[in-house]
């Protein structure tokens, strides 16, 4: 999970780059669980609300929920936690529910400095998304935690998704396995579906059987405390793919390699996809898909690793690369894995198995 330390450096670093002369009161979900960690359980009551931060200049930290969020709210690293009761369960409430921090922005100025009409906006959102780039310890531990489970999950599809079983089977079988090596539930989402080629490159799973010779994506987040991995595999049900349907997953292999190599900081997200769309060959036109993409709290952020990319890399971006080949009449393939950027080129950061078989 994020560290008190962690977030508490990131804070600083917000202020010396904002530089402001009061405080600063902050409710764009994203900002609040990377400056303090504050995350509400998606699947819960309380998932449409969130909390209020007050940085003053000085750093010092106040955060400011309802009172009925899950105890997830309640553990974020703020100096100073303030719950604001609404509703007791034993008298009426108080007022509109999300009217409960009012008071609390009111009493720090009456603006809250991310929302979307502040003058104060485009600034707070440029610092805090140039800063997300690049990752601190403990960002990068808790990516590690999502891509461990996901590994999990893919390791599961590996041994039990074959003939006959449903898309949402392999949903339910996925996520339990995602859950048991969390030893907690978690959020699971992406693509669990099979592809013909060009007419479906993914998407939610539905009651569809698997049949032999399909190609089905396996391409999922899992997300813990906002943070999320994201990597795929495509597997042909029943483990007899066709000679063009395993030159789809050779050439992916090999763009993936090929991108793979240019990932350092300092180099042009163009050439990373140039990498990967040279590598495919007489096959290019068939790489529909963007080949990339920045990885953290949001699903998908900068940098962005497409066609006509302006980004450059730099050190502590964690990056996808995800090449794949849409052919109709044969199938629909992806494959992906997780890079940490460093000066002098990247840590792999998942290892599933990406094989049709």
């Amino acid at each position: 999970m994020l560290t008190a330390d962690g977030c508490r450096t990131r804070r600083l670093r917000f202020l010396d780059r904002l530089k402001p002369t009061r405080p600063v009161v902050l409710a764009d979900p994203l900002h609040l669980r990377y400056l303090c960690g504050f995350h509400v359980d998606t699947i819960s009551s309380s998932a449409d609300f969130g909390g209020l931060l007050v940085i003053r200049p000085d750093g010092h930290s106040t955060l400011f929920y309802d009172h009925k969020l899950p105890k997830t709210g309640g553990l974020a690293h703020a100096d100073e936690r303030t719950p604001l009761t609404w509703y007791t369960g034993q008298e009426p409430e108080t007022g509109t529910r999300r009217l409960v921090l009012r008071a609390a922005a009111e009493a720090h100025g009456g603006r809250i400095h991310d929302s979307l009409t502040d003058p104060l906006a485009p600034q707070v959102f440029a610092i805090l998304s140039e800063m997300r780039r690049r990752k601190d310890p403990d960002e990068i531990a808790l990516l590690k935690t999502c891509m461990n489970a996901c590994a999990a999950g893919h390791a599961w599809g590996r041994v039990n998704i074959r003939p006959g079983v449903t898309e949402l089977e392999v949903y339910a079988g996925v996520a339990t396995a995602v859950y048991a090596a969390l030893g907690r539930w978690a959020v699971v989402y992406g693509d669990f579906t099979v592809s013909p080629g060009s007419t479906k490159r993914g998407g939610p799973p539905t009651p569809h059987v698997l049949e032999a010779g399909e190609l089905f994506i396996l391409d999922y987040s899992v997300v813990v405390q906002g943070y999320r991995s994201d990597f795929t595999n495509t597997l042909c049900i029943g483990g007899r793919p066709t000679p063009q349907q395993q030159q789809l997953m050779d050439r992916s292999l090999r763009a993936l390699a090929a991108g793979a190599q240019e990932l350092r900081a300092g180099v042009p997200c163009q050439r990373a996809y140039d990498a990967m769309r040279t590598a495919f060959g007489d096959m290019a036109d068939s790489f529909t898909t963007h080949g990339g993409h920045g990885l953290g709290l949001a699903h998908p952020e900068p940098p962005y690793i497409v066609r006509h990319s302006t980004e450059t890399l730099v050190a502590g971006d964690v990056v996808t690369l995800e090449p794949g080949l849409y052919v109709d009449g044969v199938g629909g393939l992806r494959i992906e894995h997780n890079f940490l950027i460093t000066d002098t080129g990247y840590e792999q950061l998942s290892h599933h198995t990406t094989t049709l078989v």
